[in-house]
């Protein structure tokens, strides 16, 4: 058995919860447990890459240290990092158990909102241990406060061997209806420039200007009336005359247009080497793009792609990033 020990404090010589840490290390250690414990403020940097240290994991504990209010800062990182980054499935199968002291207030909180995240992402959690601690020397020395710390590793030990059942969490259910909106599939330093972008209002004002900018000079060359098509008919004739057959390729796609209501929705019904384009307003769809019908139009006449228009804004999505990127793989519309 293996139990992975994330600490989320500062490190300080003071600290209780590192006090904590080393009784149920030792503990576990009788036990013929193989402990890894990483300290989050010494991988602050690193903290994205963490989630992959879960995979050979039967259990973990989080622990963290109630300063002034919450758990800190770094264990809220490597939390993220475990929703953005972490193999959802494998955390299904692992329990964790919380520890949280305070030396001011808030430990029972701490733990309960470690709980409830572990939880959000399909984790098991199991009874973990809290207290406010006020006087470390005293806290150190008493061997009451000890048998506590054992008798509790004794139970975390007991609940992940013999994996036991849990209760099932209304907070599981989040993860199956937020964790739709990820669907970026860039690694953790692609995600953290990306989000520096994202962040730089000027950044993002000024790409869009260059966008509309560059959009203008290339309707000017073109010569392209103004109005829109008006049509999804055309629309369809389009994709259907561009499609580019991808193996391994099976989705729905519905397109909405936003700012004309009058204009009947664009199904597009991939399978393998065939694609049935069709108008109407459908459910069951794996991705739904609503756009204003000009972004489409710019898309269709090869001035951006369906990726780069989401990135920019121009357009919402809902469903896996993945399938959409496929539609530039589909659709041979970007002019060379």
């Amino acid at each position: 058995m293996k139990i992975n020990i994330y600490y989320g404090g500062r490190g300080i010589i003071d600290d209780p919860t590192l006090y904590v840490v080393s009784q149920i290390t030792t503990v576990l250690q009788e036990l013929n447990v193989k402990v890894q414990q990483y300290n989050l403020y010494e991988q602050r940097n690193g903290i994205t890459a963490l989630p992959n240290t879960l995979k050979d994991a039967d259990g973990v504990i989080l622990a963290s240290t109630v300063e002034w209010y919450g758990v800190g800062g770094y264990m809220m990182q490597f939390l993220d990092a475990c929703w953005l980054y972490g193999d959802k499935d494998r955390i299904k199968e692992i329990y964790m158990a919380p520890v949280v002291m305070s030396t001011t207030h808030g430990e029972r909180e701490g733990m309960m909102s470690l709980a409830a995240a572990w939880e959000m992402l399909g984790g098991l959690p199991c009874e973990g241990m809290c207290g406010f601690i006020a006087d470390t020397t005293r806290f150190e020395n008493s061997t009451e406060y000890s048998k506590i710390i054992e008798k509790k590793t004794e139970n975390i030990y007991r609940t992940i061997n013999q994996k036991m059942a849990v209760f099932p969490a209304s907070n599981q259910a989040v993860i199956n209806k937020v964790a739709v909106a990820k669907g970026i599939e860039l690694t953790p330093q692609e995600s953290e420039q990306l989000s520096e972008y994202a962040s730089d209002d000027n950044y993002v004002r000024t790409q869009k200007e260059d966008l509309q900018e560059l959009a203008s000079i290339f309707r000017d060359k073109m010569g392209q009336d103004e109005k829109a098509r008006g049509s999804s008919e055309e629309y369809v004739k389009i994709l259907e005359k561009k499609f580019t057959p991808v193996a391994g390729v099976r989705s729905k796609y519905k397109i909405v247009f936003q700012d004309n209501p009058k204009l009947k929705p664009v199904i597009i019904d991939v399978d393998n080497g065939k694609c049935d384009c069709r108008t109407g307003d459908e459910e069951g769809c794996d991705v739904v793009i609503t756009s204003d019908e000009r972004v489409f139009e710019d898309i269709l006449d090869g001035r951006m792609s369906f990726q780069r228009a989401f990135m920019a804004g121009n357009f919402k999505m809902k469903g896996e990033f993945k399938l959409l990127r496929c539609m530039d793989q589909l659709f041979d519309l970007m002019v060379e």
